[in-house]
């Protein structure tokens, strides 16, 4: 289990992550639905973290609150969807069905949003698999097993053994978008760093990666703000 902190009255708990390469305490106040989260370096005590939240309590309480409340995703919700968008309709149907813009959800209303993730989530799936078999082949490197996810804090991951992950969330953001996460953990399989090789390693494959790389940066909370009826759909 992870280690975590709770603050004040009424109490803030945040979770501690150490870094290997932390230099400095980092609070970060994430995505809508998520807790905040304090990066500590080797050798941080959980009583010196503790001391450093509460010196930044104000602050964390000013953030938390400025936050976009999650959207809740139903009936007549329009979604990002690649380049397009997504109308989500109630159906009389066994399946849900996409067709001209509007997805079909069939079932009760309180299980709609989970059956949109599940659907999201294969649509992810193939649009990642096709990228990462293109990306690959132009490296000439053999991925591992590809899973989809719904992490709180990365778009994409690459194990020491070749395994790559994705958020299904990527297929709400544009396509390019979702094509640089994939070049990005692709590169991770000559170079798994983030050195100066494993850049010109992403500029081979996608030489104007800075601009979805941007995109991400301004944008990407967004995508984690659309509420599927919790994080079950992961």
């Amino acid at each position: 289990m992870a280690e975590a902190i709770s603050i004040g009255d009424p109490a803030i708990e945040v979770r501690l992550r150490r870094s290997s390469r932390a230099r400095r305490m980092v609070l970060r106040v994430a995505h809508p639905g998520t807790g905040p989260t304090l990066t500590l370096p080797p050798g941080v005590s959980v009583s010196r973290a503790r001391d450093f939240l509460n010196d930044h309590e104000g602050w964390l309480r000013r953030h938390l609150a400025a936050r976009p409340r999650p959207a809740m995703v139903g009936e007549g919700t329009v979604l990002p969807f690649g380049d397009r968008t997504l109308t989500i309709s109630a159906a009389a149907a066994r399946a849900t069905v996409h067709r001209d813009g509007v997805l079909g959800v069939p079932g009760p209303a309180e299980g709609r949003p989970a059956r949109v993730a599940a659907w999201l989530r294969e649509e992810a799936r193939r649009a990642c698999a096709t990228a990462v078999d293109r990306h690959a082949a132009q490296l000439g490197v053999r991925p591992g097993r590809i899973s989809m996810r719904d992490p709180r804090s990365r778009w994409g991951s690459c194990t020491a053994d070749g395994d790559l992950m994705f958020s299904w969330r990527l297929i709400m953001a544009p396509s390019a978008v979702l094509d640089y996460v994939v070049a990005h953990e692709v590169a991770h399989l000559v170079e798994l760093n983030h050195s100066p090789r494993f850049w010109a390693v992403v500029a081979r494959l996608y030489p104007e990666y800075e601009a979805p790389r941007e995109w991400l940066r301004r944008h990407g909370a967004e995508l984690h703000g659309l509420d599927f009826g919790g994080r079950a759909a992961a």
